[in-house]
């Protein structure tokens, strides 16, 4: 076995929520699934956009994952093969079958709620990859703004567990109008946090916005934010 030489003092990073470690990681069994797993966070968490997904070419083209999924008598494709089934099968990541230039494709996707609702928008045919088509989907611009969930991960970063919980808690106290324009408003001055989107709401909702909206225009309005941040600190 060749020795590991370690990290170097400058290294790039990936990653991982804290629900891999304490409820997936414990049911995977399977060294080559575990793997794959890892491999699909960080070649996800590299790419860019609205909707990241991975290929089956583009995993069975990398050396580095496939040199490290041997089987004995079986390839290591058939090995690649069978851990995308059971990672699939277990709920880690999604799968669709498409067609790109009339040759099928397999993607693949983490199983966040962001990627949920894009995979079932591309299944009804509301939504077309760039490169990839459905055998009977056609790309379709309804003019409809993008939710809040991947409004965040195209101009934010990633969609972790813990920031879908703070989107969701917003939605119940400010009209997704606002939040959308929050978010906005943050990238444009480069803050992307939600502590300072979060801020900007709250500036908001008790000063009025500069587009004559003013607070007793929110979803819930002001007294309920305040019953909402007192309920917090109580619960501290």
């Amino acid at each position: 076995m060749k020795q590991f030489d370690g990290f170097p003092a400058n290294m790039e990073l990936t990653a991982l929520p804290k629900l891999f470690f304490s409820s997936l990681l414990p049911q995977i069994d399977n060294i080559a699934e575990l793997k794959l797993t890892l491999y699909v966070f960080r070649a996800l968490y590299s790419k860019r956009g609205s909707l990241r997904f991975v290929t089956y070419n583009e995993l069975l083209a990398d050396k580095s994952l496939m040199s490290g999924l041997v089987g004995g008598e079986k390839t290591s494709a058939d090995v690649l093969h069978e851990a995308l089934e059971m990672a699939v099968k277990r709920g880690a990541i999604l799968h669709l079958s498409l067609t790109q230039e009339g040759k099928p494709e397999d993607v693949y996707f983490l199983n966040t709620e962001a990627d949920r609702k894009a995979v079932d928008k591309i299944k009804n045919g509301e939504l077309a990859l760039s490169g990839i088509k459905g055998s009977q989907i056609q790309p379709e611009d309804t003019g409809t703004p993008p939710d809040i969930f991947t409004l965040w991960e195209e101009n934010v970063g990633m969609l972790t567990p813990m920031i879908a919980d703070e989107l969701r808690e917003a939605e119940k106290l400010y009209p997704e109008s606002w939040i959308r324009d929050a978010i906005k408003e943050a990238v444009s001055l480069n803050k992307r946090s939600w502590r300072y989107i979060e801020r900007i709401l709250e500036n908001w909702s008790s000063e009025g916005r500069g587009d004559g909206t003013h607070r007793g225009d929110s979803k819930t309005g002001s007294d309920k934010l305040v019953q909402q941040k007192d309920r917090q600190i109580f619960q501290r």
